[in-house]
């Protein structure tokens, strides 16, 4: 008996340890539901990718006692660097479909003119390029939440240009890997 219950715990064991023994990255795709949008997160590296995002983004504007919202078609692309997944899968966390902490580089082209909303813009497309800090975590469901905060430099096709600070929250279901 003792010897069937050491068996059966060897092999328990040994199945479990095998669903995470990686600590790279790899390649995703998922549809994100908050502000609809499709990504595709591309490997390029052991803890790094390339994450694509077609869909819309949310801008807001303030001024005085108005104020302005609005739903833009938007395409985002970031260049990410997973700076923890070692830690992560050490202290016995998930890490599989990229689930730890980034550093990225990211660019967003946005149209002027909204989906939805009131936020009446007078041109044609902006840009913003800046870095970020993120987190993203998919669980076993398949649920994906993904949270980046940074700075950029913005500027539009009219001539403008700015310094923004901009918040990324993604809620979606990861489709592919």
């Amino acid at each position: 008996m003792k010897k069937a219950l050491l068996l059966l715990s060897l092999i328990l064991f040994s199945a479990n340890s095998f669903g995470q023994n990686s600590s790279e990255t790899n390649s995703q795709f998922s549809l994100n539901l908050l502000i609809p949008s499709l990504e595709w997160e591309v490997k390029t590296g052991q803890s790094s990718t390339i994450d694509l995002i077609l869909g819309a983004g949310f801008g807001y504007h303030e001024s005085g006692s108005q104020s302005d919202f609005g739903v833009l078609p938007a395409f985002q692309s970031a260049y990410r660097y997973y700076y923890n997944l070692n830690k992560r899968l050490g202290k016995g966390k998930k890490v599989s479909e990229n689930s730890g902490n980034y550093i990225a580089a990211i660019g967003t082209i946005q149209s002027g003119n909204p989906i939805i909303g009131d936020y009446d813009l007078n041109h044609d497309y902006s840009v913003l390029i800046g870095p970020a800090w993120g987190m993203q975590r998919v669980y076993n469901s398949g649920f994906k939440l993904n949270l980046n905060l940074g700075a950029g430099y913005g500027f539009n096709d009219i001539g403008d240009s700015y310094f923004s600070p901009f918040v990324g929250i993604q809620l979606g279901w990861l489709i592919a890997k």
